[in-house]
């Protein structure tokens, strides 16, 4: 079954839609569980194209076609997963903060969050400090995540945490910080609880 697991990982690197598919019901089929087929099969091919798109072996455009191809395999399991885990693995609120435009590796974590079972509510881009807030509120969220590609609006991160504090919720939220110009000292500065270094820590770290 390894091997099968191996293949998985091969095809959603590959960005093979299909063969995903048939992967996955085969794994099914032979009996094992959707949480495992997730963590063997899956989210290594991800690891994998995370730690290349770094080294610069892959480029974002093929990146984001395995995390398609890996959307296409939670089709399958994501209902499975949520009878096996009836409210799932929680909420996940996201977003890039104020001023600030870039999304796709915004929308790779998310799409690796989606994948591993969390409920994510994307907030988009440019989100305010009280855009976080209104959203952890109204969601009941248990995690937030910011993004920034821009050291210009890297200081956002700190006045969302901050924010957090004024009702009371900031306790009750881990708050994960990443982009490209983030580091662990800046998130240790500012408050933050996690930094995703890339989109397969990130979900690592949930």
């Amino acid at each position: 079954m390894s091997e099968l697991f191996g293949k998985m990982s091969e095809v959603l690197i590959s960005g093979k839609l299909e063969e995903i598919r048939e992967l996955t019901q085969q794994a099914l089929d032979a009996g094992k569980e959707p949480k495992e087929i997730l963590e063997k099969g899956l989210l290594p091919g991800m690891d994998i194209a995370s730690h290349r798109l770094k080294a610069c072996e892959m480029f974002i455009p093929e990146v984001l076609r395995s995390a398609r191809t890996m959307h296409a395999a939670m089709e399958i399991l994501r209902p499975l997963l949520l009878e096996t885990e009836a409210e799932g693995a929680g909420t996940v609120i996201i977003g890039t903060v104020e001023r600030d435009l870039h999304d796709i590796g915004r929308n790779l974590v998310a799409m690796m969050l989606q994948g591993a079972g969390f409920n994510v509510v994307d907030l988009g881009t440019g989100v305010k400090p009280q855009g976080f807030v209104e959203a952890a509120k109204t969601h009941k969220s248990r995690i937030l995540g910011m993004s920034a590609l821009l050291t210009t609006t890297m200081p956002k991160m700190g006045e969302t945490i901050n924010a957090l504090q004024e009702p009371g919720i900031r306790d009750q939220i881990k708050i994960m910080v990443g982009g490209a110009p983030v580091t662990q000292d800046f998130v240790d500065d500012i408050g933050g609880d996690a930094y995703g270094s890339n989109a397969t820590a990130a979900v690592g770290h949930e």
